[in-house]
Protein backbone atom coordinates (compact mmCIF):
# COMPACT_ATOMS: atom_id res chain seq x y z
CA UNK A 1 0.00 0.00 0.00
CA UNK A 2 2.79 2.46 0.80
CA UNK A 3 4.32 1.92 -2.62
CA UNK A 4 0.92 2.61 -4.17
CA UNK A 5 0.70 5.87 -2.19
CA UNK A 6 4.13 6.91 -3.43
CA UNK A 7 3.12 6.23 -7.03
CA UNK A 8 0.00 8.33 -6.52
CA UNK A 9 2.09 11.26 -5.30
CA UNK A 10 0.99 11.31 -1.67
CA UNK A 11 3.19 13.53 0.52
CA UNK A 12 6.38 11.70 1.54
CA UNK A 13 6.10 13.26 5.01
CA UNK A 14 2.74 11.56 5.52
CA UNK A 15 4.09 8.23 4.28
CA UNK A 16 6.99 8.58 6.73
CA UNK A 17 4.46 9.22 9.51
CA UNK A 18 2.61 6.03 8.57
CA UNK A 19 5.87 4.07 8.69
CA UNK A 20 6.63 5.47 12.16
CA UNK A 21 3.10 4.56 13.28
CA UNK A 22 3.52 0.98 12.04
CA UNK A 23 6.89 0.60 13.77
CA UNK A 24 5.64 2.03 17.06
CA UNK A 25 2.34 0.13 17.24
CA UNK A 26 3.05 -3.55 16.74
CA UNK A 27 0.37 -6.07 15.83
CA UNK A 28 0.23 -9.38 17.69
CA UNK A 29 0.72 -12.35 15.38
CA UNK A 30 -2.59 -14.00 16.33
CA UNK A 31 -4.61 -11.13 14.85
CA UNK A 32 -2.45 -10.33 11.84
CA UNK A 33 -4.99 -12.21 9.71
CA UNK A 34 -7.33 -9.25 10.25
CA UNK A 35 -5.04 -6.82 8.42
CA UNK A 36 -6.81 -6.43 5.06
CA UNK A 37 -5.36 -6.96 1.60
CA UNK A 38 -7.63 -4.70 -0.48
CA UNK A 39 -8.90 -5.92 -3.82
CA UNK A 40 -9.38 -2.33 -5.02
CA UNK A 41 -7.36 0.78 -4.36
CA UNK A 42 -8.87 4.16 -3.63
CA UNK A 43 -7.85 6.93 -6.03
CA UNK A 44 -7.97 10.55 -4.88
CA UNK A 45 -4.92 12.34 -3.49
CA UNK A 46 -6.72 15.07 -1.56
CA UNK A 47 -8.94 12.61 0.28
CA UNK A 48 -5.98 10.32 1.01
CA UNK A 49 -3.95 13.17 2.54
CA UNK A 50 -6.89 14.45 4.61
CA UNK A 51 -7.64 10.97 5.96
CA UNK A 52 -4.02 10.08 6.74
CA UNK A 53 -3.43 13.39 8.56
CA UNK A 54 -6.54 12.94 10.70
CA UNK A 55 -5.65 9.36 11.69
CA UNK A 56 -2.03 10.25 12.47
CA UNK A 57 -3.36 12.97 14.79
CA UNK A 58 -5.48 10.40 16.65
CA UNK A 59 -8.83 11.50 15.23
CA UNK A 60 -11.73 9.34 14.10
CA UNK A 61 -13.14 9.76 10.60
CA UNK A 62 -16.65 10.09 9.22
CA UNK A 63 -16.83 9.49 5.46
CA UNK A 64 -19.95 11.05 3.98
CA UNK A 65 -20.97 10.66 0.36
CA UNK A 66 -23.38 9.25 -2.14
CA UNK A 67 -23.27 5.74 -3.55
CA UNK A 68 -20.12 4.66 -5.45
CA UNK A 69 -17.82 7.26 -3.89
CA UNK A 70 -15.54 4.60 -2.39
CA UNK A 71 -16.22 5.05 1.33
CA UNK A 72 -15.68 1.42 2.30
CA UNK A 73 -12.82 1.01 -0.17
CA UNK A 74 -11.01 3.95 1.45
CA UNK A 75 -11.65 2.59 4.95
CA UNK A 76 -10.16 -0.78 3.97
CA UNK A 77 -7.22 0.91 2.22
CA UNK A 78 -6.48 2.99 5.32
CA UNK A 79 -6.42 -0.11 7.52
CA UNK A 80 -3.99 -1.76 5.09
CA UNK A 81 -1.79 1.33 4.80
CA UNK A 82 -1.47 1.66 8.59
CA UNK A 83 -1.06 -2.10 8.98
CA UNK A 84 -3.87 -2.40 11.50
CA UNK A 85 -6.35 -5.25 12.03
CA UNK A 86 -9.84 -4.27 10.88
CA UNK A 87 -13.25 -4.95 12.39
CA UNK A 88 -16.38 -4.27 10.32
CA UNK A 89 -19.43 -3.17 12.29
CA UNK A 90 -22.63 -2.78 10.24
CA UNK A 91 -25.46 -0.83 11.81
CA UNK A 92 -29.05 -1.94 11.31
CA UNK A 93 -32.30 -2.14 13.27
CA UNK A 94 -31.05 -5.07 15.38
CA UNK A 95 -27.65 -3.59 16.29
CA UNK A 96 -27.64 -2.82 20.01
CA UNK A 97 -25.07 -2.26 22.74
CA UNK A 98 -24.55 -5.99 23.39
CA UNK A 99 -23.80 -6.70 19.73
CA UNK A 100 -21.15 -3.95 19.84
CA UNK A 101 -19.54 -4.53 23.24
CA UNK A 102 -20.32 -8.19 23.85
CA UNK A 103 -22.61 -10.37 25.92
CA UNK A 104 -22.69 -13.33 28.28
CA UNK A 105 -22.54 -16.80 26.76
CA UNK A 106 -22.02 -20.39 27.89
CA UNK A 107 -18.64 -22.03 27.35
CA UNK A 108 -17.50 -25.31 28.92
CA UNK A 109 -20.47 -25.27 31.28
CA UNK A 110 -19.91 -21.79 32.65
CA UNK A 111 -20.98 -18.24 31.87
CA UNK A 112 -18.26 -16.20 30.14
CA UNK A 113 -18.19 -12.86 28.40
CA UNK A 114 -18.00 -12.98 24.60
CA UNK A 115 -16.31 -9.86 23.28
CA UNK A 116 -18.10 -7.82 20.64
CA UNK A 117 -16.35 -6.10 17.69
CA UNK A 118 -16.02 -2.69 19.37
CA UNK A 119 -14.48 -4.35 22.43
CA UNK A 120 -12.06 -6.38 20.29
CA UNK A 121 -11.08 -3.37 18.20
CA UNK A 122 -10.40 -1.32 21.32
CA UNK A 123 -8.44 -4.13 22.97
CA UNK A 124 -6.13 -4.92 20.04
CA UNK A 125 -5.62 -1.42 18.64
CA UNK A 126 -7.59 -2.08 15.50
CA UNK A 127 -9.40 0.09 12.99
CA UNK A 128 -13.16 -0.20 13.42
CA UNK A 129 -15.27 0.51 10.34
CA UNK A 130 -18.71 1.71 11.46
CA UNK A 131 -20.76 1.12 8.32
CA UNK A 132 -23.94 3.19 7.79
CA UNK A 133 -23.61 4.82 11.19
CA UNK A 134 -26.72 6.93 10.56
CA UNK A 135 -28.77 3.76 10.99
CA UNK A 136 -27.55 3.35 14.59
CA UNK A 137 -30.22 3.12 17.29
CA UNK A 138 -30.01 5.20 20.49
CA UNK A 139 -28.76 2.14 22.37
CA UNK A 140 -25.79 1.84 20.00
CA UNK A 141 -25.11 5.58 19.92
CA UNK A 142 -24.73 5.61 23.71
CA UNK A 143 -21.86 3.10 23.39
CA UNK A 144 -20.18 5.17 20.69
CA UNK A 145 -20.25 8.41 22.69
CA UNK A 146 -17.82 7.19 25.35
CA UNK A 147 -15.79 5.13 22.89
CA UNK A 148 -15.14 7.97 20.46
CA UNK A 149 -14.48 10.94 22.73
CA UNK A 150 -11.51 11.96 24.88
CA UNK A 151 -12.37 9.39 27.59
CA UNK A 152 -11.59 6.49 25.21
CA UNK A 153 -13.11 3.92 27.52
CA UNK A 154 -15.71 1.18 27.31
CA UNK A 155 -17.52 0.40 30.54
CA UNK A 156 -18.86 -3.16 30.42
CA UNK A 157 -21.85 -3.52 32.78
CA UNK A 158 -21.20 -6.21 35.38
CA UNK A 159 -17.56 -6.56 34.36
CA UNK A 160 -14.79 -3.98 34.15
CA UNK A 161 -14.01 -1.02 31.99
CA UNK A 162 -11.38 -1.18 29.29
CA UNK A 163 -9.22 1.64 28.05
CA UNK A 164 -9.10 1.90 24.28
CA UNK A 165 -5.66 1.16 22.85
CA UNK A 166 -3.82 4.23 21.58
CA UNK A 167 -3.59 2.71 18.08
CA UNK A 168 -7.35 2.25 17.75
CA UNK A 169 -9.22 4.42 15.28
CA UNK A 170 -12.83 4.38 14.15
CA UNK A 171 -13.88 5.14 10.56
CA UNK A 172 -17.61 5.63 10.07
CA UNK A 173 -19.44 5.73 6.74
CA UNK A 174 -22.84 7.15 5.89
CA UNK A 175 -24.99 8.40 3.06
CA UNK A 176 -28.41 9.94 2.97
CA UNK A 177 -31.55 8.59 1.37
CA UNK A 178 -31.39 4.91 2.32
CA UNK A 179 -34.37 3.42 4.13
CA UNK A 180 -33.91 3.51 7.90
CA UNK A 181 -31.30 6.29 7.96
CA UNK A 182 -31.61 9.41 10.07
CA UNK A 183 -29.72 12.57 10.93
CA UNK A 184 -26.69 12.13 13.22
CA UNK A 185 -26.97 14.07 16.45
CA UNK A 186 -24.47 16.87 17.10
CA UNK A 187 -22.80 15.07 20.01
CA UNK A 188 -21.89 12.07 17.85
CA UNK A 189 -20.88 14.14 14.82
CA UNK A 190 -18.53 16.25 16.96
CA UNK A 191 -16.48 13.14 17.72
CA UNK A 192 -15.38 12.80 14.09
CA UNK A 193 -13.37 14.63 11.50
CA UNK A 194 -15.65 14.62 8.46
CA UNK A 195 -14.63 14.04 4.84
CA UNK A 196 -17.24 14.72 2.17
CA UNK A 197 -16.36 12.04 -0.38
CA UNK A 198 -16.36 13.31 -3.97
CA UNK A 199 -17.59 11.30 -6.93
CA UNK A 200 -14.74 9.44 -8.61
CA UNK A 201 -13.26 11.51 -11.44
CA UNK A 202 -13.02 10.18 -15.01
CA UNK A 203 -9.23 10.16 -14.68
CA UNK A 204 -9.24 8.09 -11.51
CA UNK A 205 -11.94 5.77 -12.84
CA UNK A 206 -9.76 5.02 -15.86
CA UNK A 207 -6.82 4.33 -13.54
CA UNK A 208 -8.97 1.88 -11.59
CA UNK A 209 -10.12 0.08 -14.75
CA UNK A 210 -6.58 -0.13 -16.13
CA UNK A 211 -5.25 -1.49 -12.84
CA UNK A 212 -7.99 -4.10 -12.42
CA UNK A 213 -8.13 -5.13 -16.06
CA UNK A 214 -4.72 -4.51 -17.68
CA UNK A 215 -5.83 -6.44 -20.80
CA UNK A 216 -8.71 -4.02 -21.42
CA UNK A 217 -8.17 -2.05 -24.62
CA UNK A 218 -7.73 1.70 -24.20
CA UNK A 219 -10.81 2.42 -26.30
CA UNK A 220 -13.00 0.43 -23.91
CA UNK A 221 -11.39 1.89 -20.82
CA UNK A 222 -12.72 5.19 -22.21
CA UNK A 223 -16.13 3.73 -23.06
CA UNK A 224 -16.74 2.01 -19.69
CA UNK A 225 -15.58 5.09 -17.77
CA UNK A 226 -17.83 7.23 -19.98
CA UNK A 227 -20.76 4.86 -19.42
CA UNK A 228 -20.45 5.14 -15.65
CA UNK A 229 -20.20 8.95 -15.78
CA UNK A 230 -23.25 9.09 -18.12
CA UNK A 231 -25.30 7.09 -15.60
CA UNK A 232 -24.03 9.25 -12.76
CA UNK A 233 -25.06 12.41 -14.60
CA UNK A 234 -28.55 11.06 -15.33
CA UNK A 235 -28.93 10.19 -11.66
CA UNK A 236 -27.82 13.68 -10.57
CA UNK A 237 -30.40 15.15 -12.98
CA UNK A 238 -33.10 12.90 -11.44
CA UNK A 239 -33.68 11.06 -14.73
CA UNK A 240 -32.89 7.72 -13.07
CA UNK A 241 -32.38 6.52 -9.49
CA UNK A 242 -28.99 5.62 -8.05
CA UNK A 243 -29.65 1.87 -8.36
CA UNK A 244 -27.78 1.56 -11.66
CA UNK A 245 -24.97 3.91 -10.66
CA UNK A 246 -23.09 0.92 -9.36
CA UNK A 247 -19.31 0.84 -9.69
CA UNK A 248 -19.12 -2.65 -8.19
CA UNK A 249 -21.65 -3.74 -10.79
CA UNK A 250 -19.59 -2.24 -13.63
CA UNK A 251 -16.40 -4.00 -12.46
CA UNK A 252 -18.26 -7.29 -12.05
CA UNK A 253 -19.74 -6.90 -15.54
CA UNK A 254 -16.28 -6.43 -17.06
CA UNK A 255 -15.17 -9.56 -15.23
CA UNK A 256 -18.06 -11.50 -16.81
CA UNK A 257 -17.06 -10.17 -20.24
CA UNK A 258 -13.52 -11.38 -19.64
CA UNK A 259 -14.96 -14.86 -19.07
CA UNK A 260 -16.77 -14.73 -22.42
CA UNK A 261 -20.26 -13.43 -21.65
CA UNK A 262 -21.53 -10.92 -24.20
CA UNK A 263 -21.05 -7.28 -23.09
CA UNK A 264 -24.75 -6.40 -23.32
CA UNK A 265 -25.81 -9.37 -21.17
CA UNK A 266 -23.04 -8.69 -18.65
CA UNK A 267 -24.01 -5.02 -18.32
CA UNK A 268 -27.68 -5.95 -18.00
CA UNK A 269 -26.84 -8.25 -15.09
CA UNK A 270 -24.42 -5.86 -13.39
CA UNK A 271 -26.15 -2.53 -14.03
CA UNK A 272 -29.45 -2.34 -15.95
CA UNK A 273 -31.33 -5.10 -14.11
CA UNK A 274 -30.72 -3.38 -10.77
CA UNK A 275 -33.47 -0.96 -11.79
CA UNK A 276 -36.72 -2.82 -11.15
CA UNK A 277 -38.85 -0.17 -12.82
CA UNK A 278 -39.38 -1.07 -16.50
CA UNK A 279 -39.20 2.51 -17.77
CA UNK A 280 -36.01 3.28 -15.83
CA UNK A 281 -34.40 0.01 -16.93
CA UNK A 282 -35.11 0.91 -20.56
CA UNK A 283 -33.42 4.29 -20.08
CA UNK A 284 -30.35 2.61 -18.60
CA UNK A 285 -30.21 0.09 -21.46
CA UNK A 286 -30.35 2.97 -23.95
CA UNK A 287 -27.36 4.60 -22.24
CA UNK A 288 -25.46 1.31 -22.43
CA UNK A 289 -26.21 0.84 -26.15
CA UNK A 290 -24.92 4.34 -26.93
CA UNK A 291 -21.52 3.24 -25.59
CA UNK A 292 -21.35 -0.52 -26.17
CA UNK A 293 -22.42 -2.24 -29.38
CA UNK A 294 -24.66 -5.33 -29.14
CA UNK A 295 -22.43 -7.57 -31.25
CA UNK A 296 -19.08 -6.99 -29.57
CA UNK A 297 -16.88 -10.02 -28.91
CA UNK A 298 -14.40 -10.54 -26.11
CA UNK A 299 -11.36 -10.11 -28.39
CA UNK A 300 -12.56 -6.67 -29.42
CA UNK A 301 -12.65 -5.50 -25.79
CA UNK A 302 -9.57 -7.24 -24.40
CA UNK A 303 -6.06 -7.53 -25.83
Amino acid sequence: MLEFLRKEGISENLINDIEKFRKFYKVESKIEYRIPSPKYNYYGNDVWEEAITALICGENLLLVGSKATGKNVLAENLSAAFGRPKWDISFHVNTDSTSLIGTDTFENGQVVFRNGPIYECAKWGGFGVLDEINMAKNDSVAVLHATLDYRRIIDVPGYDKITIDDASRFIATMNYGYAGTRELNEALTSRFMVINMPNISSKNLKKLLQREYPQLRDEYVEQFAGLFKDLQLKSENSEISTKSVDLRGLLASINLMDKGLSPVKALQMGIANKSFDDFERTLVEDVIRLRIADNLGRNEIFR
